[in-house]
């Protein structure tokens, strides 16, 4: 695969207009977040969360209005047909690159509800991004390893504290919950240390997805399923900013939710935790196969 000539002078300009759009909007969004965080009104945060959320999808809009002066993000989706800004989505999807996130934003922006992630704790630090995330009501997990866990067990169970705090959150306005489902980039490297099934794709985790289902109690009737598929190669966010990012093709197929998928203990139960793993290890052979097709 060949990449898109690019230049660094596209680059430059690129990432200076998106700093820009992130300065802009994030002093509007702090604003608001502090004038949410003085007044402890349920009514009043409700509203308010709505504003930033409508600032938010401005903001995106504009990274978008960006992409398309500078020919930067040229994409091919399929299957937006249907959907809703007034609905509750899970979004799963598998995950090449930090381009991924920009590409689901510049598809889905108001299109369906401003879709909120699951972060890493450590990202609360990036400069403006970081805040503005918080304000925006985005998790923040922190993942502990076995061995602090075997230190330290009073902290076991607490990532999962925090995904029903956030998922109680989510109730009070449609939203869409993004989940990549293989937990980290796609390698070679960890394709072969994981010993994947997938050709394309590192194996799923279950856990996950199976606890948001559980936490939001059926409000999420429908999920998309989005492939991603690259056809000059996993870009870096640099290869995105200089133009050297071929076409991306954009697969979305929207599914329905049994409601046996969040009824369940997927902690407790291993002959649910063996039936959900078997579902969504179908999804994940049904991905492969069009990644397959896609990047041909």
């Amino acid at each position: 695969m060949q990449r898109r000539s690019g230049s660094t002078l596209k680059g430059v300009v690129t990432v200076s207009l998106m700093a820009l759009n992130v300065i802009a909007w994030c002093l509007v969004l702090f604003t608001v977040a502090i004038a949410k965080f003085l007044v402890p009104v349920p009514a009043w945060r409700r509203w308010l969360s709505r504003a930033m959320t409508a600032l938010a999808e401005g903001w995106i809009g504009t990274n978008n209005a960006i992409f398309r002066l500078m020919r930067a993000l040229p994409l091919d989706p399929r299957g937006l047909e249907g959907l809703s800004t007034g609905d509750w989505y899970l979004v799963v999807s598998n995950h090449r690159s930090w381009v991924d996130i920009l590409v689901l934003q510049a598809v889905f922006n108001r299109r369906i509800p401003f879709l909120k992630f699951f972060l890493k704790q450590q990202l609360i630090w990036v400069p403006f991004l970081g805040l503005a995330w918080w304000a925006l009501d985005f998790p923040f997990m922190r993942r502990y390893t076995s061995a602090h866990l075997a230190r330290h067990p009073e902290d076991r169970g607490k990532d999962l504290a925090v995904t029903r705090r956030a998922c109680d959150r989510f109730r009070l306005i449609p939203t869409s919950v993004m989940n990549f489902v293989e937990g980290t980039r796609f390698t070679p490297a960890k394709h072969a240390t994981l010993e994947s099934p997938y050709r394309h794709l590192l194996p799923p985790r279950a856990g996950g997805v199976s606890f948001v289902l559980s936490a939001m109690g059926g409000m999420l009737h429908s999920m998309l399923d989005v492939t991603i598929a690259y056809t000059t190669g996993t870009p870096s966010f640099w290869d995105l900013c200089c133009g050297r990012v071929g076409t991306v093709r954009v697969d979305v197929r929207r599914c329905p939710i049994d409601d046996w998928l969040s009824a369940g203990d997927y902690m407790n139960d291993p002959a649910f935790r063996e039936r959900f793993q078997a579902w969504l290890g179908g999804v994940w052979a049904e991905k492969d196969a069009l990644l397959d097709r896609l990047l041909q």
